[in-house]
């Protein structure tokens, strides 16, 4: 009977060491001041495997007091860690008091207080867009080299034009025989003239032949 008592003691402190182990602890929580872009965020992990729900309240200490509530929110940990986060535009070397209660398990503040960096929160820089030139302007420059411009063109092609206006243009002479040769009235004249040829040897040969009369009688 006394080694049974021994047992079942041994195995009670067991079972209360282990309860104790997984219990919620201020020691599950951590704080952190950070930043998110431009905007700071502090945030709060809780690594309590027993699950128990907690209630986070941050404060912004001011001379050891707290100066503005920041806010409150309810976590349940786990072993892996459950975050949560608290927007907040922190200053540098800021102090904050993250205060965490767990029924009436906990009801503690995380020690140290959060101290944020010595830098504050800036947006990320981009790169000028005049740091490197555009896809466009890279490839429209060959093309603006190689191709001729429309007014290169048209000048190039109203050159025969004006070389033909230029040409000296046929000799009087050249046209006139061109024109003459062409005329449909050249046979006319030709036998207006013959006939009148005729008229006038014949009369001549009659004006002989009554002078010769005359002188015979």
């Amino acid at each position: 009977m006394r080694v049974l008592g021994i047992a079942s003691a041994s195995a009670a402190l067991a079972l209360s060491a282990a309860g104790t182990a997984l219990a919620c602890n201020i020691a599950d929580f951590s704080a952190e001041a950070s930043c998110d872009g431009a905007n700071g965020v502090i945030t709060v992990t809780d690594t309590d495997a027993s699950g128990q729900s907690a209630v986070v309240s941050v404060f912004l200490e001011s001379n050891g007091a707290d100066a503005k509530k920041i806010g409150e929110q309810t976590v349940k940990g786990s072993k892996a860690g459950v975050t949560i986060s608290f927007s907040e535009d922190w200053k540098p070397n800021a102090t904050y008091r993250v205060h965490v209660t767990a029924g009436k398990i906990v009801d503690k503040d995380i020690t140290p207080n959060l101290t944020t960096p010595s830098k504050a929160c800036t947006a990320e820089e981009s790169p000028s867009p005049s740091a490197s030139p555009s896809p466009s302007d890279s490839a429209s420059a060959p093309a603006s080299s190689d191709s001729p411009s429309p007014s290169a063109s048209d000048s190039s092609s109203t050159a025969p034009a004006e070389a033909s206006d230029n040409a000296p243009s046929p000799a009087a002479g050249t046209s006139n025989l061109a024109e003459t040769g062409a005329n449909s009235n050249t046979g006319l004249i030709a036998g207006i003239a013959a006939a009148l040829v005729v008229v006038g040897g014949g009369a001549v040969f009659f004006g002989m032949r009554r002078r010769g009369a005359k002188s015979d009688s």
